[in-house]
């Protein structure tokens, strides 16, 4: 018995030994970065004013996809030709379903493919919420700047379509999503253009106008366009990740520019579920609504299988050496402790987005009576799928859950697969890192998966260098802002994220 016992402590010796070993020799990613500021914000007044004025143009995309007020929409193209007339003498540019634009500036070597940034000029409707300080055509620039929030606020502080500039910070509907990044671009263009900077490949901006609604009208176009024209890009940019300040990723304790290379699928499917209907008085011993309820917990508890993707070790590859000692140690360790890092990656509702394809039960409608039977119960499940699964396999998923009633599966929406993933080994990637350096040198810059969809998926056809980041670092509560209440924009940020797309335009072939 005590050999035996002796054996198996000498194995455990030897296990630990290599568990420690292969987490010692792991070949996570080093940040280099130094720990200097970056470049400095300089505030430009004019900037400011400019993306004020365009967030005071209420363009909302709502209701049925791509049917809305376009009225705004037309208001918009028009303050943006008399903001940026060097952008508008100098590129070629012109519109794409009425309402989409397109601006190229020509490089000096036609040989070279060009590359393309992207965004989109409508917004989500603001909300109900209260505002507490109704005053418009505030600019404060110099306002001593207020730290930012910490969690994410009831009220507006100024009116959503006010574009007031003040403490240190330009609020409004868009600010962030996404009207900072489309005047941004158009500042760094103007200020290639005022400088006479030629660069060696064109540079193409587009900006859809129906992206909250699913882009069918706005990117789907543009993209056709650009295919249409035979044009290939070496590099499309759009919206997705972030810089996420120090302590807002678990563990991590420096910033961390997450850099969207693919974005999740979509199935959302309408489930009707029959039974008899009828009085209350007399029930049957099973219901639609009961047999609802056993169908929504199937789907709850028996959820599509996690997995570790390329992309995903990726990430973990990246950020990993900055982690905790136990966190390294399973990701090392992936051959043994493999179960153990998924079953803790799946109960946060954050992680366990970047491992598996999630479900989320998201509307139900029965009977309107408190005392009346519904013969028919309907609900809406919603599925965003990590890239390797399909829709296919999504379908078979809630066949299996259905399994034994009298049910009606209904997609509803745009069901769309996972991107393709880009690679991160491309000058695309690169000068994504060369840019972050830029202006926050201290980041660890990595690549991500974009939960949320973007118009970036639509260009699939015209590149394979897709990648999804807005360089402006934020905490969780302003993240939370985005589609919510208060949302805004720090002044710094929007001067850092000109400054970037400056850098981009201005160095891709250096």
């Amino acid at each position: 018995m005590k050999k035996f016992l002796l054996i198996i402590l000498g194995i455990l010796v030897i296990l630990v030994a290599v568990l420690l070993i292969k987490m010692y020799t792991y070949p996570f990613k080093k940040n280099t970065a130094g720990n200097s500021e970056g470049w400095k914000p300089v505030k430009n007044d004019s900037a400011l004013m400019r993306l004020s004025g365009g967030i005071k143009i209420p363009t909302v995309s709502t209701g049925s996809l791509g049917e809305f007020n376009y009225a705004p929409f037309d208001q918009f193209k028009e303050y943006l030709k008399t903001s940026y007339p060097l952008v508008y003498q100098n590129t070629e540019n012109n519109e794409v379903n009425t309402h989409a634009l397109v601006f190229r500036l020509k490089g000096s070597d036609p040989s070279l493919a060009p590359i393309l940034f992207i965004s989109h000029i409508d917004v989500v409707p603001p909300g109900d919420a209260d505002v507490k300080n109704k005053e418009q055509n505030i600019f404060r620039p110099d306002d001593k700047p207020l730290p930012p929030v910490s969690k994410v606020a009831e009220d507006w502080d100024f009116e959503p379509f006010s574009g007031t500039v003040a403490n240190g910070r330009i609020y409004g509907r868009g600010a962030i999503d996404m009207k900072g990044m489309l005047f941004s671009l158009m500042e760094s263009m103007n200020m290639m253009v005022k400088s006479k900077k030629i660069p060696k490949r064109d540079i193409y901006m587009a900006f859809g106008f129906d992206e909250e609604v699913g882009g069918q009208k706005g990117a789907v176009q543009i993209a056709d366009y650009f295919k249409k024209k035979g044009l290939k890009f070496d590099a499309v940019y759009d919206e997705g990740g972030l810089i996420m300040e120090k302590g807002n990723i678990a563990g991590i304790d420096s910033d961390v520019a997450v850099v969207g290379c693919a974005e999740k699928g979509f199935l959302s499917a309408k489930i009707k579920v029959k039974g008899l209907g009828g009085h209350s008085s007399m029930p049957p011993m099973e219901s639609a609504i009961g047999k609802a309820a056993v169908i929504m917990q199937r789907l709850e508890d028996h959820q599509m299988k996690p997995t570790i993707t390329p992309l995903i070790k990726q990430f973990f590859d990246n950020i990993g050496g900055a982690m905790p000692f136990t966190n390294r140690l399973a990701i090392a360790n992936q051959w043994l402790l493999k179960p153990l890092l998924l079953s803790q990656l799946t109960k946060n509702n954050t992680t366990n987005a970047l491992v598996r394809t999630t479900t989320a039960l998201t509307m139900m409608k029965g009977s309107d009576g408190t005392n009346v039977l519904s013969p028919e119960v309907e609900f809406v499940v919603n599925f965003r799928l990590l890239p390797g699964d399909t829709a296919k396999e999504v379908r078979d998923h809630i066949a299996k859950a259905t399994e034994g009633f009298d049910v009606e599966v209904e997609e509803i929406d745009n069901t769309r697969e996972a991107s393709a993933v880009s690679p991160i080994n491309t000058k695309a990637y690169q000068l994504i890192e060369a840019g972050v350096r830029e202006i926050n040198p201290g980041a660890i810059v990595t690549p991500y998966l974009t939960m949320a969809g973007t118009d970036a998926y639509k260009y699939q056809i015209v590149s394979k260098n897709i990648y999804r980041f807005m360089p402006i670092k934020i905490n969780n509560s302003e993240k939370q802002s985005i589609h919510s209440t208060n949302e805004y924009i720090s002044i710094d940020n929007y001067m850092k994220m000109i400054h970037y797309f400056e850098f981009m335009m201005t160095n891709y072939d250096k």
